[in-house]
């Protein structure tokens, strides 16, 4: 069975920083991209960042670009998000996924979400 679990979210002023981190579980870490997506009260799914199953190979949405860095550490089976510069734009539970190179990922198989709440 899938398992994904995020942990690291909350509230946080803006320009704060948040570390999240994803345990996975129940398949193969090292086959899969992962990625990390988010979904804002009443907006649909944003693809924020995505990582190669090696970890040397990360792609970012422009709206985090410069600020958020995703990583893995493949022997933990664990996938991070290190979340800076913080803006009341990037609200949103967040979720880790895997996927493949060409984008499509596995929403099905989430983890329950991490909420980041960026407020004054």
């Amino acid at each position: 069975e899938v398992q994904l679990v995020e942990s690291g979210g909350g509230l946080v002023q803006p320009g704060g920083s948040l570390r999240l981190s994803c345990a996975a579980s129940g398949f193969t870490f090292t086959s899969w991209w992962m990625y990390w997506v988010r979904q804002a009260p009443g907006k649909g799914l944003e693809r924020v960042s995505r990582i190669n199953t090696g970890g040397d190979t990360t792609n970012y949405a422009d709206s985090v670009k410069g600020r958020f860095t995703i990583s893995r550490d493949n022997a933990k089976n664990t996938v991070y998000l290190q979340m800076n510069s913080l803006k009341p734009g990037d609200t949103a539970v967040y979720y880790c996924v895997r996927g493949w190179d060409n984008g499509v990922v596995d929403f099905v198989n989430r983890g329950q979400g991490t909420q980041v709440t960026v407020s004054s």
